[in-house]
């Protein structure tokens, strides 16, 4: 469906996994682990589905990243820019030049 193709490195996002039980015990822990990581913590249950614990901002970040990707085609721009930017094929720009380049900044008269 893309033409850009994403790798993703698994190994390196493994979320941590803790029972209901230690969860219950530890809440206040993992609440504050799960906010300073941004990463989620699994919550295995017995006899029911496992649920996640995941932070407010890390949540928000995910669900517009899906609205963003929603798109084929905004989906192949953003993952094409994506690409660009990790294979150094843009110089880095200064923050100066880019309102220079955007015409922001400036005084009108």
């Amino acid at each position: 469906m893309y033409i850009v193709p994403v790798h993703i490195d698994l190994e390196a996002i493994m979320p941590t996994v803790t029972t209901y039980t230690n969860a219950r015990a530890t809440l206040a822990a993992l609440c504050e682990e799960v906010t300073s990581t941004r990463e989620p913590v699994i919550i295995r249950r017995r006899n029911a589905a496992d649920v996640a614990l995941v932070s407010a901002d890390e949540l928000e970040s995910l669900l517009e990243t899906a609205h963003l990707l929603r798109s084929p085609k905004n989906a192949e721009r953003l993952l094409a820019a994506l690409s660009r930017a990790q294979t150094s094929e843009l110089k880095p720009s200064t923050i100066e030049d880019l309102r220079k380049e955007l015409g922001l900044g400036q005084e009108t008269e």
